[in-house]
């Protein structure tokens, strides 16, 4: 079988050698078109997880790798003249040029050819070739060339970078951050080998032209930055190699396989440096290549499945490196916050790290945010037990005169299951025994005003006094039972009413008995298939909004602690706010300004008749995860027209506001909304959406992302989330039901003996560190 691998970089030559070991008849021949000693950045950096899958493919390599590594376990934040350290993340550095240096050796060793200075045009000349690996980086000629086939997407990001080293030795990963007149401006650092460290310089665009770097020279740019950093550089210089300032591209490609033509490494899909992960990323992409030619019958078949089961990983990792990327293009929003905050926020920002994750490495590093952060509470006046201080999820939290017991949420879900808009026995036992379940705030599903504001004939209503005293009720026993607070969630369907029940054909017209819908323009939500809405009137918005007064007039008759106004998912109140759904010519429609004017007629008049001592939110789509959407400038300006007019927590959520949206999933995905939020606009909020465990909400308020978590499907399998957890924590002071002390003692007394066998299983769980020892085999060899 004949093997042509284009690109000599790390991804190319380690899948040449692992193939060529695997089949030693097979002609394997890299093509490369710098010399074999030219190499452009200066270190890599490998997590032990990393290494140990090295380790698992071929020892010889893998040996001689660590054996050059410098290694550490250490990661500083320093930050405002603080150094905040983080230890055991286990990571390693090697000179690149080192590195290439040894895969080289092997391949040659392995007897793969090896061709430098030799020039790919095209893939035309590879013809007699059985497979053609492309591994010719991140601007490939040959992705490019074919970019009709492999349709390739980049995204440029907004920050500059370049990437410089230095002979400054370094006892730890560091983090640099420094504020100048010109701007932020960030050094990632690493000690790659003895006196010798990698300093990735990154900083926004304003910043990088206020410095003048756009109009400076290699020399000049190299003299200012080592001024900005004569404090962390002590004495050492920055080296430049080829050092461009740089946009960094988000590749991906919708196929990698062209034939016997396959993508791996940066010319497949890129992972921002802030993750570690190019280098990374191509060495593996080089293992799920061969082991798909090892255990596939065919090059086509193997081919197949490299493009799919390698995609889930790498569109993993890329999602990391895209929310770690979005944390340093955003530093500014965080310039306010504490050291210790602040650290936790870099140490966590791509989510994939969390509370308990920093804990297992470094139990001194929490220690210290947890007691910093149960500080700030206590400072705002709550008694907070500083000698054995709560986790950030059991700490207080207030809204007006509403004081909160925890920051946990049972989110808002339509139950489907009133009788023309009233509550049932269902209704009772579903908030009453989520109430007792412990959170400190638990949501009714979106009510509604009128019977042809409702969604589906299932929907809660509050528009006459029966319904009024059967939701006093459920209050009544929720406030006897528990300590949580209710929250009446109001909202109109708009254009996304008369529908079946949610467990039926969800979005789709009731099969008879439908009632006429308004919207703030006349489209309808599922072209074809949906009732086209009526444009709303002046007269018809007069007399929804009256709904709205009266609905919240009830509601604090039935005794809710806080009213939350539903302007998100593509209701009525939302189908105003998007320029997807609002197509008006009059003053409600065009600008933010305008397409806003609606909803806060609503929110006002509510305001005017709810007390003043109780809260109200307003729940948003952040985004409409569609072209023409909603911009994040509109979001900004929409929330602080919110804040503005009396609105005192954002309920951040995102999409469903059009059918062909393209959400981008993951844990805690609309976490970064809630963040962009709170700590742009300056407004409490309450983040929601794929959050599944007491970590994450503790991450995610410890980080300062939210002030609230509120959690749907956990609470659906599990009402006692809270209660389950504040066992996990040894939280004592979370009030239990009388009735439910024996389990309480039962569940605490269970929760240390699992807790630490959890513990036990995750310390023999983590990868070994791959560090070599003085005085170990081999150590002397490194050391020379």
């Amino acid at each position: 079988m004949k093997v042509s691998v284009i690109g000599g970089g790390p991804g190319g030559l380690y899948f040449a050698l692992l193939a060529q070991k695997q089949w030693p008849r097979w002609d394997i021949t890299v093509y490369e078109r710098n010399r074999p000693d030219d190499t452009f950045g200066f270190g890599v950096v490998f997590s032990d997880q990393t290494l140990d899958t090295f380790k698992s493919q071929d020892l010889p390599s893998y040996e001689s790798i660590r054996r050059r590594f410098a290694y550490w376990g250490d990661v500083d934040v320093v930050y405002k003249g603080q150094v905040i350290r983080s230890a055991g993340n286990g990571f390693c550095g090697c000179s690149r040029y080192t590195l290439l240096g040894l895969l080289q050796d092997r391949c040659r060793e392995l007897g793969v050819k090896l061709q430098f200075q030799r020039e790919v045009e095209d893939i035309a000349e590879f013809a007699d070739s059985d497979l053609v690996v492309t591994a010719d980086g991140i601007n490939s000629r040959i992705r490019e060339q074919h970019k009709a086939h492999f349709q390739p997407s980049v995204d440029l990001r907004p920050n500059k970078f370049t990437w410089l080293g230095s002979t400054r030795p370094l006892d730890a990963f560091k983090y640099f951050f420094r504020e100048t007149p010109e701007g932020i401006i960030l050094a990632h650092c690493y000690q790659y080998q003895e006196c010798q460290s990698t300093w990735v310089i990154e900083t926004d665009e304003a910043t990088w032209k206020n410095f003048g770097f756009d109009a400076k020279d290699e020399g000049q740019m190299l003299a200012t930055l080592e001024c900005v950093f004569a404090e962390e550089l002590a004495g050492h210089g920055l080296i430049a190699n080829r050092s461009l300032w740089r946009n960094f591209p988000t590749i991906t490609n919708k196929t990698w396989v062209m034939g016997n033509v396959v993508l791996v490494g940066d010319a497949k899909a890129t992972a921002h440096f802030s993750i570690g992960s190019g280098t990374k990323l191509a060495m593996e992409d080089a293992i799920a290549l061969f082991e798909g030619l090892r255990s596939e019958g065919s090059v086509k078949a193997a081919l197949a499945r490299y493009d799919t089961a390698r995609r889930e990983e790498v569109e993993k990792t890329q999602h990391a490196a895209n929310v770690s990327l979005a944390w340093f293009e955003h530093m500014r929003r965080y310039w306010g916050m504490d050291p210790r905050q602040f650290a936790f926020g870099v140490m966590s920002r791509s989510k994939q790290i969390t509370w308990e994750n920093l804990e297992l490495r470094d139990p001194a590093f929490v220690k210290e945010v947890h007691q910093w952060f149960a500080s700030s509470v206590r400072a705002q006046g709550f008694d907070v037990d500083l000698k054995n201080p709560p986790v950030p999820m059991f700490t207080p939290f207030r809204l007006r005169d509403m004081v909160l017991e925890n920051r946990v949420v049972v989110s808002p879900m339509d139950q489907y299951s009133a009788v023309e808009g009233l509550p049932t026995d269902w209704h009772l036992v579903h908030y009453g025994s989520r109430a007792i379940g412990g959170a400190g705030l638990v949501y009714t599903e979106m009510t509604c005003p009128s019977p042809e504001a409702r969604i589906s004939p299932g929907c809660t209503g509050l528009w006459n006094e029966a319904q009024r005293d059967v939701w006093k009720r459920i209050a009544d026993f929720c406030h006897a039972s528990s300590k949580a607070k209710l929250v009446m969630q109001l909202g109109h369907c708009g254009r996304k009413g008369s529908t079946q029940l949610g467990w039926e054909r969800m979005d789709y017209p009731l099969e008879q008995g439908n009632w006429p819908l308004v919207s703030a323009s006349p489209i309808p939500y599922m072209q074809g298939v949906s009732q086209v809405p009526r444009e709303m009137t002046r007269a018809d918005m007069d007399r929804v909004l009256a709904d709205f007064v009266r609905s919240a007039r009830y509601a604090d008759e039935a005794d809710f602690d806080m009213l939350e106004l539903h302007m998100a998912h593509g209701y009525l109140l939302a189908s105003f706010i998007s320029p997807l759904t609002n197509r008006r010519g009059d003053a409600y429609g065009g600008s933010i300004a305008n397409r806003m004017r609606y909803p806060l007629e609503v929110f006002r008049a509510c305001r005017k008749v709810w007390p003043e001592a109780k809260p109200m939110s307003v729940r948003i789509s952040a985004t409409d995860w569609a072209p023409s959407g909603l911009s994040g400038e509109n979001l900004m300006t929409l929330t602080r027209m919110l804040k503005e007019a009396g609105c005192d927590m954002i309920d951040c959520s995102t999409g469903q506001t059009v059918p062909d949206q393209r959400p981008v999933y993951g844990r805690m995905y609309q976490a970064p909304f809630s963040d962009w939020v709170r700590n742009e606009v300056g407004i409490a909020t309450m983040t929601v959406g794929a959050v599944t465990t007491a970590d994450q909400v503790n991450t995610l308020i410890a980080a300062g992302k939210a002030d609230l978590v509120a959690l749907a499907r956990p609470h659906l399998a599990n009402p006692y989330f809270t209660l389950q957890a504040s066992a996990w924590y040894q939280h004592a002071p979370q009030f239990w039901p009388p009735q439910y002390l024996a389990g309480r003692d039962q569940a605490f007394r269970n929760a240390v003996r699992d807790r630490a066998e959890l513990t036990d299983l995750r310390i023999r769980a983590r990868p070994e560190s791959h560090e070599v020892k003085v005085g170990a085999p081999g150590a002397a060899k490194r050391a020379a």
